[in-house]
């Protein structure tokens, strides 16, 4: 053996004995020639599976560098890859020997990148048929220079998908059509829900290292991408053979400008994808010589030695291979019975079975009952188990072990007799196995034990309840997967309604399942079993499904995103909700903090239409020019237009013969253009429906249209898949409107500014805010109710204020103007005019006497707003964004020149003047006992200052961008500040020193400024508003919770002295009242 080889093997020995299971490498190493059986024996009789391992290990090293290839291998086909990675550096010498043939025949290199593509091995009994591999074999050498499709088929059972992997356990091919590897995919009969999950495996598979995601994709076309950028980038020139493909719809998926092998029973699906076809038909029957052959090797004897029923038999099965398997099978075991089994298939002793399927196979069912009946009874009942697993579905081992409650090592040796019996297929492509049934012996057997299903289902679903009673599985664990997506199913099947509901009314069960497989499948459960919900809980679907809708995008996107959190920002009334508040108290406990929106039911400025017009996906949705209108089009191929600002219904056309996959306005909105998957772009009347035009000039899928800016007469550009871009001109048309509908939903509410003030008085919350329509509003927060409004100003309301006895309020406009409001009687008191520009801030006194605004003129103006007599304050250079009343009647005012200024209200003069930054002064905060200050800037830093001695105290560093808000803590031990990346420091005042960075992990993080923040009393907390709302804790720095509004670009956040509400506006003009949940 090479010295590195050997050397690795010695370094990692302890690793490598810890975890490998000796029994199963020892059966690779045994069928390369590696390992004798004598050795086996000695390997064996150690007593524990840590001897058993070093004394394998001891073997291998005592052999040549083909036993260290062989054990590498057989690592890597049982699922340690992370074990075989540490044997891997070795790959640079030539020791690996990739084109060296072992005792079968298949060279390591294939064996392992089979292994690693998923390729199903051959069956325990192999008969070649050569002709048929070399034709598969010949299409993959036309496939070396370009990519393209080559198909399979034939009809059900006559080993197409043995066939196909039989034709890749070649060196050459292997080498030269597809050096990116081969990755197998069974895809039987699927609806899209189905099809997702299949492409979110292999996107997975594909992408282990999570090199281009950290989430599986959440749709069909967004997996179609991922599988193409996976495909170009990390595996081109690469095959994908998908086994078992019933529907041509399917292929669109893989549709991708790549090399596909396709198994089917029908050779018209791939008609409607693009580029090369090569077609390789299967005979349903095979040659008599070959069944022969099949018998032979079951019954260990030579084709001319076998009695003369052994041809009655071939063709009484019909050269099926599965019956004659069954057959042989049989025969094994009972190696004199050729008469009796030939007998029971031509007199068809056992019972026909009529199935509700595709089938028709006399023969087969006689060759299962004959195999099944066999069986030791108790043995048989876990056979029957199997009859509840979907078709195309392999189930890993620790799935059974549950069921039957067993260990994996007692379930493996037992399955292996249905393996050899040809009752089973087994995969060997991980640490545990996957079994699965070909679909014709799942037919027999789900219709033999029909009425016994729903207590099979029912069987596994409690065995699953009682693992699974206090915790979900987990990535990490081999069960994971099959279980959501297919433990709803169960349920469903076994008639459990109570625990079909419980489940997809788990907040629990959605979190985990949306967060590892995106929220598709999940809705399309709801949609599936609608009817079984609605007789538990009707109004708890419906909350549900609309839920996962409406959120989903968030969901599958964001999978720190907290679901409780986002299900008590549902109306009151909604089932989510009461399920989230109930699970928020029951975390409470355990420190958990949550938010309630508080004014939710109230909220109508939030104008947002939910439009369903379509029975399938959605593909493309597109707005009129004038943006009245909104055009839609979809799987179920049809044309959809409604109105942008209700819903209601305008046209509804069968557009096309196939999905329609994009639609545009043409510039004047008389017209529509479509194109299909038909091959087809057609031009309808915007307003009648009536068809226009019919262009049929594409050879393939037409992917896009759009229409010309303007212009006369019209052009369409279309694109297809066929790489042609065609331009159509048209005539013009009119038309007159087709039906109205009286189902709509009419937007209507307030849509605030985000400049705003708060009231918080004992149990209410006064809200003062301009609205678009630049009239001021007093808003009961907890109700959303309008106390009073002014009537809507000529020019712009840029801030506003309230006094402090409640009965006045203050608004700057856009001119330079103030104009103060009774609140009483809903009318202006008093327009002040000084300011000759915007006015960016105002707020009243503590006495109510005076007004004090700021503005962009770089003044600022103290009023007396009764008699309209003011003071102007001047001497800073640039705008006056802010400023802070302190006691005695001074102010503190900082300036985008840099400095910050201490006035005198009373007479109007500069007291005290800081030259604090040389970038924008953005922001500053007073402690608690008016002795210092704090800055913040736009040239990265914080300062904190002496205010009573004019002086410098700690300059803080850190930040690299903005730092745009602070604050002190009550007791003033912290000052925090935040940036414009959505930084958080908290600094000690007394030395300076940063202690903490408020921050969360690259994968969770929303970037973004922080606009705002505020310490709880106690210094615990921190709230901050930026992109949305969040609670930091200050001592360890991490964020307890998001709240995540409707709209963004929050600029302040307002709390309570108790820290208990908190009020907002985003960018949408939503107001939001939020409360802890207690």
């Amino acid at each position: 053996m090479d010295e590195r080889a050997k050397s690795l093997l010695l370094q990692n020995r302890a690793a490598l004995a810890k975890d490998i299971r000796s029994s199963y490498i020892m059966d690779h190493m045994i069928s390369d020639g590696v390992i004798s059986p004598q050795e086996e024996e000695t390997v064996k009789n150690k007593a524990t599976q840590l001897d058993r391992a070093n004394q394998l290990i001891k073997l291998i090293l005592g052999k040549d560098n083909h036993a260290f290839v062989s054990f590498y291998n057989a690592l890597l086909h049982e699922g340690y890859k992370d074990l075989a990675a540490l044997l891997k550096e070795v790959s640079s010498i030539d020791i690996f020997g990739t084109g060296k043939v072992s005792a079968n025949g298949i060279t390591s290199y294939v064996k392992t990148t089979l292994c690693e593509g998923g390729v199903p091995q051959r069956p325990v009994v192999f008969v070649s048929r050569k002709n048929l591999v070399k034709d598969i074999q010949d299409r993959f050498y036309q496939l070396m220079m370009e990519s393209g499709w080559v198909v399979v088929y034939g009809m059900a059972g006559c080993g197409k998908s043995v066939l196909a992997a039989e034709a890749l356990r070649d060196h050459s091919i292997l080498k030269e059509c597809f050096p990116g590897g081969v990755h197998w995919l069974s895809v039987g009969k699927q609806d899209k829900a189905g099809l997702l999950m299949k492409l979110q495996n292999l996107c997975t598979r594909l992408d282990q290292d999570c090199k281009y995601s950290q989430r599986p994709p959440l749709n069909v076309e967004e997996a179609r991408d991922r599988l193409r950028h996976l495909i170009m980038h990390s595996y081109p020139r690469c095959l994908l053979i998908l086994d078992d493909v019933w529907d041509s719809w399917v292929l669109k998926a893989f549709d991708i400008q790549c090399r596909v092998l396709v198994t089917s029973r029908d050779r018209s699906v791939i008609d409607t994808v693009s580029g090369m076809k090569l077609l390789v038909h299967v005979d349903s029957e095979l040659e008599h010589q070959k069944g022969l052959e099949i018998l032979s090797l079951y019954v260990d004897q030579k084709v001319e030695e076998l009695p003369k029923e052994a041809h009655h038999i071939i063709q009484e099965s019909k050269g099926s291979p599965l019956v004659v398997s069954l057959i042989g099978s049989l025969l094994r075991e009972f190696p004199s019975r050729w008469a009796f089994y030939l007998k029971q298939l031509k007199n068809k002793q056992f019972k026909r079975i009529r199935k509700s399927s595709s089938y028709d196979y006399e023969a087969l069912d006689e060759a299962m009952s004959m195999s099944v009946d066999r069986l030791k009874d108790n043995v048989k009942e876990y056979y029957n188990d199997f009859s509840v697993i979907e078709k195309d579905v392999k189930v890993p081992t620790q799935v059974l072990c549950i069921l039957w409650d067993m260990e994996s090592e007692d379930v493996e040796d037992m399955l292996q007799e249905f393996v050899n019996k040809s009752l089973l297929y087994c995969d060997r492509n991980g640490k545990s196995f996957l079994y699965y049934l070909h679909d014709l012996q799942l037919d027999f057997l789900t219709e033999r034990n029909r009425n016994q299903l729903p207590a099979l289902h029912a069987k596994l679903v409690s065995q699953y309840l009682k693992r699974y009673s206090h915790v979900l599985p987990t990535l990490d664990q081999e069960d994971c997967t099959y279980w959501y997506h297919y433990l709803a199913y169960h349920m469903a099947q076994a008639n459990m309604q109570q625990e079909l509901c419980a489940l997809l009314f788990s907040f629990d069960w959605i979190k985990s399942k949306t967060r590892l497989f995106g929220p598709a499948h999940l809705i399309h459960e709801f949609v599936h079993y609608q009817n079984i919900l609605d007789k538990q809980d009707m109004k708890a679907r419906e909350d549900f499904q609309e839920f996962l809708s409406v959120n989903g995008h968030l969901l599958g996107q964001n999978s720190h995103i907290n679901l409780v959190q986002l299900g008590l920002s549902e109306p009151n009334e909604s089932a989510v909700y009461k399920h989230a508040v109930r699970h928020a108290r029951e975390k409470l406990p355990q420190g958990a903090l949550y938010v309630n929106w508080i004014n939710k039911q109230s909220m109508k400025n939030l104008a947002r239409l939910a439009v369903r017009p379509h029975t399938d996906a959605v593909f493309h949705a597109c707005f009129s020019r004038d943006g009245q209108k909104i055009a839609s089009v979809g799987a179920d191929k049809t044309l959809q237009v409604f109105k942008s600002g209700t819903g209601e219904n305008l046209l509804s056309i069968e557009a096309h013969d196939d999905e329609v996959l994009c639609c545009a306005f043409s510039a004047d909105d008389r017209y529509i253009a479509t194109c299909s998957v038909d091959k087809k772009v057609k031009v309808w009347n915007a307003v009648t429906g009536t068809l226009i035009r019919d262009y049929d000039e594409h050879s393939e899928p037409v992917s896009c249209c759009q229409f010309t800016n303007g212009g006369s007469p019209f052009l369409l550009a279309t694109c297809s898949h066929d790489c042609l871009l065609k331009k159509h001109c048209k005539n013009t048309l009119f038309g007159m409107k087709l039906w109205e509908t009286s189902k709509v939903c009419k937007p209507s509410g307030t849509i605030l500014k985000r400049e705003f003030d708060v009231v918080f008085s004992r149990d209410k919350v006064m809200v003062l805010a301009p609205d678009k329509e630049d009239r001021l509003l007093l808003i009961n927060g907890k109700t959303g109710d309008v106390i009073c409004q002014s009537s809507r100003q000529d020019f712009s309301l840029t801030c506003c204020c309230l006094c402090h006895d409640h009965h006045l309020a203050a608004a700057g406009g856009k001119d330079g103007s103030i104009q103060v409001f009774d609140l009483a009687t809903g009318k202006f008191l008093k327009y002040l005019k000084g300011h000759r520009d915007t006015v960016q801030h105002c707020q009243f006194t503590p006495d109510g006497k005076w007004l004090v605004s700021s503005s962009d003129d770089s003044t600022i103006v103290v009023w007396d707003w009764i008699s309209g007599s003011s003071s102007l304050l001047q001497g800073h250079k640039e705008a006056v964004r802010c400023f802070r009343i302190l006691e005695n009647f001074k102010l503190l005012s900082w300036s985008f020149d840099g400095t910050v200024r201490v006035w005198n209200l009373q007479n109007g003069c500069k007291e005290d003047e800081f030259q604090c930054h040389n970038g924008a002064v953005l922001s500053c905060d007073v402690s608690s006992d008016s002795m210092k200050f704090a800055s913040t800037s736009a040239d990265n830093t914080a300062k904190i200052w002496n205010l009573a001695g004019l002086s410098l105290l700690h300059e803080l560093r850190g930040h690299l961008s903005c730092v745009r808000c602070c604050t002190f803590s009550s007791d003033n031990y912290y000052l925090a500040t935040g940036d414009d990346d959505g930084d958080i420091m908290i600094w000690s005042v007394q030395s300076g020193e940063l202690l903490r960075r408020c921050s969360e992990t690259s994968a969770n993080k929303i970037y973004g400024w922080v606009t705002d923040i505020h310490f709880a009393p106690d210094s615990k907390l921190l709230v901050t508003s930026g992109a949305h709302v969040k609670w930091w804790d200050v001592d360890t720095g991490t964020c307890k919770r998001t709240f995540y509004t409707n709209g963004t670009n929050l600029k302040s956040i307002h709390p309570c002295s108790s820290f208990r509400t908190f009020v907002t506006i985003d960018n949408l003009g939503i107001l939001y009242v939020l409360q802890l949940v207690e």
